[in-house]
């Protein structure tokens, strides 16, 4: 090919010819060299722990085969090994004898139509060929597979099971380490005790701690046994409660065998994990019940503002939260149609869907307010039944168009996963919710005390017809307000789209929490309603562990009864000039 391309078409001076040939030796040589060295250079040499295993396959000593296959522990990375070593655990590893040559391989998964498999050398791990260079396919049933005994196979099982400790994953490697020492095998401690001072990761440390203790639990010496008990009292470790129990009470009905010092640790160290354990669930309790009251804020103030500026009970507030929720999920929809289920571009859907569910819910506020609720001010029987009459209707609409089923909305990137203080999970998407209440609480409180609109609504809360007397216009402050309530009733349905289910009813499961919030909080007071939501978030979380979840309702209406019998107008009292005198 060189020769045709370099063929000079017209004849050339002697000395450019003589570096014409030069250059086509060169290529040439370099061509063949490169057709030589291909092969060399695709079969890269085995790895260490591939040397390892062939070393190990064709020793004829146990003792040596065992101390081989143990030190294969780190080479976990490597599908050959871990294929090898179960097939040899299983009978699956041949020998291939060729000119006084031992070659190990398995066979691979696949089988032509005569049941036949390809070998796969070891450590290799390329297909075996014959000396003319085809394949060379056996059936299992016609080999005979390496030996193995009892020692070999447990040798074996422990380095399959302790491969775990070096995969690259430091979640996974704190699984397999929690699930290894629940084990309580002492062959792991020599492994576990040895990868301690290397690991890096501070929860896989720690679960290696917890598993050399657990395991040092079944030790028969109290010098060993004892010192493991304090150890996993120290690290208050929930995993090994139920191994601690179970000594507690073998130690306590068989003294002589396990000593009183044994029983003695062992009940102090399940007390102090027990307690850690009941304050770590009140902590989480409270953190839930703080993301809930968050969803209850953000949805009451609007409910507070307009009860308070037009004496309407809106039954129909729980499902302007449904409008919003299923905005959120529309949007999720639109999104993933747009730049697919993950990306940067999906993972802004939220912030898109918090827009959309306050413009979306602030419309059908203001359809509300200007269809009907307009006509019914001041008239909460009125407007109680025919709120209540919406809300059937926008139910069946959604049950209609949507399914009855719930629907799924998924959390961006930076709302999915938690992290874990003192064994206590703060997941992100609540904590956005909590954060985004506050946002939204000091917003309202800009928009009632620095702006014209604020001071109108202030003004018609107080004395609708001496405002009204003055040029406000109260309709329109009323037509605002009840959008802007609205509107904050769709954003806390999207917020709980991201912590709770997102379905037709809802709005039945939050609207008689509002409710209370108003009236316990104080009607049209921000402040109140505020500490209510709080109150009213974190006691209902609390009281559903111990008494379930329509009993801890039930309380917690109980308590908002007897305390208006004491406190009529709530926490915080509105002062209104309609009312002095």
């Amino acid at each position: 090919m060189y020769t045709m391309l370099l063929r000079p078409a017209v004849p050339l001076r002697p000395v450019c010819f003589e570096l014409v040939v030069r250059i086509h030796r060169l290529l040439s040589f370099v061509l063949g060299f490169a057709t030589l060295t291909a092969p060399a250079l695709r079969a890269a040499a085995p790895s260490p722990h591939r040397v390892l295993l062939a070393e190990a396959l064709l020793a004829d000593d146990s003792g040596k085969q065992i101390a081989l296959v143990k030190k294969l522990v780190d080479a976990g990375g490597d599908p050959l090994i871990a294929q090898a070593l179960g097939a040899w655990r299983q009978g699956g590893v041949f020998l291939l004898e060729t000119n006084n040559t031992r070659t190990a391989f398995i066979l691979d998964p696949q089988t032509d139509a005569d049941g036949k498999a390809k070998a796969i050398g070891i450590p290799s791990g390329e297909l075996l060929k014959d000396a003319a260079g085809k394949y060379v396919s056996y059936s299992a049933t016609d080999l005979t597979p390496v030996d193995t005994d009892s020692k070999l196979r447990k040798a074996i099982k422990l380095t399959l099971d302790l491969f775990a400790l070096a995969n690259p994953n430091p979640n996974l490697r704190r699984d397999a380490v929690t699930k290894l020492g629940q084990e309580q095998n002492p062959d792991y401690l020599p492994f576990f005790t040895a990868r301690l001072p290397e690991e890096k990761d501070p929860q896989t440390q720690r679960a290696l701690a917890e598993a050399i203790a657990v395991t040092q639990l079944a030790d028969e010496d109290a010098k060993v046994r004892v010192p493991a008990i304090r150890r996993l009292a120290e690290l208050r470790s929930i995993t090994s409660l139920s191994f601690l129990q179970k000594l507690e009470i073998e130690a306590k009905s068989d003294t002589k065998k396990w000593g009183i010092e044994t029983w003695d640790t062992a009940h102090a160290a399940v007390k102090q994990i027990e307690s850690y354990m009941a304050w770590g669930n009140f902590v989480g309790t409270g953190f839930r019940g703080l993301s809930l009251s968050a969803v209850l804020l953000v949805a009451a103030l609007g409910l507070a503002i307009t009860f308070g500026l037009m004496g309407i009970i809106n039954m129909a507030h729980g499902e302007v939260m449904m409008v919003g929720a299923y905005s959120a999920y529309v949007t999720q929809n639109v999104f993933t149609r747009w730049f697919g289920a993950s990306g940067r571009g999906f993972d802004s859907y939220f912030l898109a869907a918090l827009v959309v569910s306050f413009v979306v819910a602030g419309l059908v506020g203001l359809a509300l307010e200007r269809g009907i609720i307009r006509y019914l001010y001041k008239r909460p029987l009125e407007s109680l039944l025919a709120t209540w009459g919406v809300s059937l209707v926008l139910q069946q609409l959604f049950r209609a168009t949507f399914g009855a089923a719930n629907v799924q909305v998924s959390s961006p990137t930076w709302l999915s996963g938690s992290f874990i203080v003192s064994d206590i999970l703060l997941a992100y998407n609540r904590i956005f919710v909590i954060g985004f209440a506050v946002f939204v609480v000091f917003l309202t409180y800009l928009l009632l005390t620095r702006t014209s609109l604020g001071l109108q609504i202030r003004a018609v809360m107080q004395n609708r017809n001496m405002a009204s007397a003055l040029g406000v216009r109260t309709e329109r402050v009323n037509m605002m307000t009840f959008a802007y309530g609205s509107g904050l009733a769709g954003m806390a349905g999207a917020c709980l789209s991201q912590i709770g289910n997102v379905g037709p009813s809802l709005g039945q499961n939050y609207i008689i929490d509002c409710f209370m919030v108003v009236v316990l909080g104080g009607v049209g007071n921000l402040f109140g309603t505020v500490f209510a939501a709080l109150g009213i978030g974190v006691t209902d979380q609390i009281l559903q562990p111990w008494l379930g979840a329509v009993m801890g309702k039930i309380t917690v209406l109980a308590g908002i009864i007897l305390f208006l019998q004491w406190r009529p107008a709530g926490l915080f009292v509105t002062r209104s000039r309609s009312l002095e005198g």
